[in-house]
């Protein structure tokens, strides 16, 4: 049996292709059928009997590495047959090359045993080898398993070692810097100028609330425009959340970057700010609370430039830009402000819109020039009468009815409002016809009916403007023709009966046992009788009543004031007021506003009663139904009484709570030094009254209505008369008077509005 060539380390390529690459075989032999003889092995060219070789030549282990090709290895032409081949001394592992392509299969195998020296080295041709770059003859770039030129490992090359390294010790340094700071307030980390980084949370937290917890209690001026104010963060509940602070600023940063930065710059980190509701200090403390009251005196709307008339002289008013305090802007100016260190010398300024105004100073310049100073002049005379009859329009007239309307377009326009007109002139016009009377009601036996009005005849005012308007500039004497007419009443019979005003809805009673206070309260029940209140007009007493002074009829008579009985004129009309406010009460109709007085009186309801003062403390109910409410009052030296008629809706009950809290009132010493008025005291108490709503029909209740009210202990005052020397005679304490009125600010009960509606005088 032949047997087959020694193994050697070259691996034999068969040089058959057009390209001298081998072709392709049609499967890859096993290392056992690399290695057998015989028939059964399907290595392409196999042995053959005859102990021939095939025509491969030897291929360097260089060539596998990718070095250089000698002189004698070709990359092109034919395959040239050598002679003979070059014995290589056998080694550990022989590669074989699959010859696909450049595909190469390396095999490990046993090491044959040295060759005799009877057996010659094989011999084959040799075949050319390809060049293997890209293209033809091209040397293209080793495989990339093959080392550099020096023969290191690509992966021990000092290129890639140096940055490895580096990256390394970056990251240990990283750990390690992270470890250290782990459980700390990040390094550089600055609150408001306070300085935290690296301190453990707790420590933190203490020194933020040392160095920055007064400074956000501080008290901070603030100026909105030309108005000043003061802001208490402490009334707010406002204060510095330390712990919510450094939880904010305790997470480390995973950044690379961001850690490194921190070594050259501050980590800024705000401040946490928190409201504590249960600490605000009242209703007026909160924040918002304190931000609507400084509202109130920034808001303005705009006002443009018009003309006042006092008497007959007329002037120019500036204009004012309408402004709105930015609440949310303030909200934040103020919150941002908290840490900053309180500058006493200046003040916070927080924003403001700005709402132009239409008129200018100079429009409001050219109209008074042009038109109110020619007005006001001279009279208008008004020509026509039957007979000849004149009448005057005098220039005080005028100038009561003169009105200003500011337009969209900048312009101040002139006008004449009848009604004032009408007021100013009074019966000047009566030469010309007979005056309208209005529809009224008249009570009698309980019951009310309407009185039907009556159409006049004259000059109507609406006609008698529109003849004014043209010629107020003319230079006098300027004179208007009089066109009498009918002249409609301004209620009719038809308006007052669908007010649907047929029933008493409520009325109450009280007793009047002084008569100083009884003069007053005949006054103004005289004023009132009469009052038509139409739906959904609110009535104001001391609107409706104007000023109460003795040019009105009014006397002195006692009063509360600052906690103590005084005299002042006007004195018992807190009597009236608390009437008509249980005439309310009980006719279900809606109190806008009422103030209890600070002490208790007997002879009113506990909790159900009102008091007034001129300018200062008012009574406003709203007529909320659907029909009108007509006021009738009964005054006698004993007695008041006040009476709605109107349509009634409901069936009112009052349900009074006990008396709590009760107070003890203080005893006062008091020189007397003329003015004293003695006092017994009265007990202070709270107590609420419930009013409740029943339907008419089935007597269900359909809602209730709560009225809390706090009495002060009324003081015991003793009246002590000056000492008059050793052994004087002590004074006489002078009698305690009867009667009552307000004192103190508004309370429970509702608010006062900007409008006060009064109501009409229905007779």
């Amino acid at each position: 049996m032949p047997q087959p060539p020694g193994h050697d380390e070259t691996v034999r390529m068969r040089s058959d292709g057009t390209d001298n690459r081998p072709p392709v075989e049609a499967s890859r032999p096993t290392p056992a059928e690399a290695d057998t003889p015989g028939a059964q092995n399907s290595f392409p060219d196999s042995f053959p009997a005859d102990g021939e070789v095939d025509d491969t030549r030897p291929v360097p282990r260089d060539w596998l590495s990718g070095a250089p090709e000698g002189d004698d290895v070709e990359t092109t032409g034919s395959v040239e047959p050598a002679e003979t081949t070059a014995y290589v001394e056998p080694v550990e592992t022989t590669a074989y090359v699959e010859p696909v392509g450049t595909t190469a299969y390396v095999e490990p195998v046993q090491a044959p045993a040295a060759p005799d020296d009877d057996v010659p080295p094989a011999s084959s041709a040799t075949g050319v080898l390809p060049g293997t770059g890209a293209g033809d003859g091209g040397e293209g770039p080793p495989p990339p398993w093959v080392d550099d030129a020096q023969g290191s490992p690509w992966w021990r090359r000092r290129a890639l070692l140096v940055p490895a390294g580096a990256v390394a010790v970056l990251a240990a340094v990283y750990g390690v810097d992270l470890l250290l700071s782990s459980g700390d307030v990040p390094r550089s980390t600055v609150v408001a100028g306070v300085e935290i980084g690296g301190l453990s949370p707790a420590a933190a937290a203490d020194k933020l609330e040392t160095e920055l917890g007064d400074r956000v209690a501080a008290d901070r001026p603030v100026v909105a425009d030309d108005v000043e104010g003061v802001f208490s963060p402490t009334r707010a509940g406002v204060r510095l959340d330390a712990e919510g602070t450094v939880a904010a600023a305790d997470d480390q940063p995973l950044n690379p970057w961001t850690r490194i930065s921190t070594f050259f710059s501050d980590r800024e980190v705000e401040p946490v700010i928190a409201v504590d509701e249960s600490a605000v200090a009242d209703e007026l403390g909160s924040f918002d609370a304190q931000l609507a009251t400084f509202a109130e005196q920034v808001d303005r709307a705009p006002v443009d430039a018009t003309i006042a008339i006092e008497g007959t002289t007329a002037s120019v008013v500036a204009p004012a830009d309408g402004r709105t305090l930015d609440r949310e802007g303030a909200r934040n100016a103020i919150t941002g402000a908290l840490t900053d260190e309180p500058d006493g010398a200046s003040s916070l300024e927080l924003p403001v819109e700005v709402d132009p105004v239409d008129v200018e100073a100079a429009e409001a310049e050219r109209v008074l020039t042009e038109t109110v100073e020619p007005a006001l002049a001279a009279p208008v005379a008004v020509t026509g009468g039957t007979g000849g009859a004149t009448a005057e329009v005098p220039a005080a007239a005028i100038a009561a009815s003169l009105t200003f309307t500011p337009t969209e377009d900048g312009e101040l326009q002139v006008g004449i409002d009848p009604a004032e007109l009408q007021t100013a002139l009074g019966d000047e016009l009566a030469v010309f016809g007979t005056p309208a009377k209005d529809a009224s009601f008249e009570v009698s036996g309980g019951t009310v009916r309407v009185v039907p009005s009556v159409d006049g005849t004259g000059i109507d005012p609406a006609h008698l403007v529109e003849q004014l308007l043209p010629v107020l500039d003319d230079p006098a004497p300027r004179s208007v023709t009089a066109e009498p007419g009918p002249v409609p009443a301004e209620l009719t019979t038809q308006e007052a009966e669908a007010l649907g005003i047929r029933e008493e809805i409520s009325s109450f009673t009280t007793t009047i046992s002084n008569p100083r206070s009884g003069e007053n309260i005949r006054v103004v029940a005289a004023e009132v009788d009469g009052a038509l209140v139409l739906p959904g007009e609110t009535f104001s007493l001391n609107t409706f009543t104007g000023p109460r002074g003795t040019a009105q009829g009014y006397v002195p008579a006692t009063v509360i004031s600052g906690g103590e009985l005084s005299t002042a004129v006007g004195g018992g009309i807190s009597q009236f007021a608390t009437t008509m406010f249980n005439a309310v009460f009980f006719a279900g109709l809606e109190d806008v506003f009422h103030k209890p007085h600070s002490f208790y009186i007997s002879r009113y309801p506990a909790g159900r009663e009102a008091t007034v003062y001129e300018g200062a403390i008012d009574l406003q109910w709203k007529n909320d139904s659907e029909t009108g409410v007509y006021v009738d009052t009964r005054w006698t030296p004993s007695s008041l009484t006040v009476t709605f008629y109107g349509t009634k809706r409901y069936e009112i009950e009052s349900i009074s709570s006990e008396r709590r809290n009760p107070r003890t009132p203080a005893v006062i010493e008091k020189v007397d030094d003329g003015d004293c008025i003695p006092q017994s005291g009265v007990p202070g108490f709270d107590i609420t009254v419930t009013r409740v709503f029943k339907d008419l029909a089935t007597g269900a209740e359909i809602k209730r209505e709560d009225f809390r009210t706090r009495y002060n202990a009324e003081a015991v005052i003793n009246c002590v008369p000056k000492p008059e020397g050793p052994g004087g005679p002590p004074a006489s304490p002078s009698p305690r008077p009867e009667g009552t009125a307000p004192s103190g600010a508004p309370a429970p009960g509702g608010r006062p509005g900007d409008r006060r509606p009064a109501g009409r005088r229905v007779r």
